[in-house]
């Protein structure tokens, strides 16, 4: 495996410097937009997720684990949990969207990015079917169950808010595949069946997941149904 090079290092900087700034636009919305705080959170959770295209860039694999894994240590010390709760005053923006939603969702979230990067370093698209349907599909769940939701299910979900979490998931999922599939070479066409298939499987495991649990088991659950709905390879 080559080394890290300085294309590398200059992409994991810009990474961070994504990152950063979205913590602080994040929890400034409310005020200067005037969006809810649950709006704003889950602004930072679509836009957290554009992170896994810039995956398949990176020539050593591990550079997106760097990329990935400080975020769970950020979330951490931004939660309730915080050992060093004084940090937590210097994480104001996402203090405020932790404070809001449920404590671990933040934290499962960077946990499970950092965990698909680890298990499939070289398999951007099984990265990019785990975690584009948790940030797209679930955030327009979420705000199109809350706006317009009628007919409840399970968990407090709806089926409007199910229908929105496998339409956009779909839809981001095949848009994100055929944007990687420029960069790494493989068949699209071959990956609609996997793509629909998980969007099923995301939809129905964020309707049945307890609040804040789906920000682990959708990621991880989808992208193993691509994983082996694509062969396996």
């Amino acid at each position: 495996m080559m080394g890290i090079g300085w294309g590398d290092i200059n992409l994991i900087l810009v990474s961070y410097g994504y990152i950063l700034a979205l913590i602080l636009i994040s929890g400034r919305l409310e005020g200067v937009l005037g969006l809810s705080r649950g709006s704003a959170r889950k602004f930072l959770h679509v836009m957290i997720g554009n992170l896994v295209l810039v995956v398949p860039f990176f020539r050593w694999p591990p550079a997106s684990v760097i990329i990935a894994a400080p975020f769970i240590l950020v979330t951490v010390l931004a939660s309730p949990y915080s050992p060093i709760p004084r940090l937590r005053a210097l994480l104001g923006g996402l203090v405020d969207l932790t404070e809001e939603g449920h404590h671990l969702g933040l934290i499962l979230y960077s946990f499970s990015f950092t965990l698909l990067v680890v298990l499939f370093p070289m398999r951007p698209d099984v990265v990019v079917a785990g975690i584009l349907p948790m940030a797209y599909g679930d955030s327009s769940a979420a705000l199109v169950g809350r706006r317009l939701g009628k007919r409840e299910t399970l968990n407090g979900k709806t089926v409007e808010g199910s229908a929105a979490m496998f339409t956009v998931s779909l839809i981001s999922l095949i848009l994100g595949l055929a944007f990687i599939s420029t960069v790494h070479s493989f068949d699209l066409t071959q990956s609609l069946v996997p793509a629909v298939t998980v969007a099923i499987v995301c939809t129905l495991v964020e309707a049945l997941s307890p609040r804040g649990l789906d920000n682990l088991a959708v990621p991880v659950l989808g992208a193993l149904t691509f994983y082996l709905a694509s062969g396996g390879l």
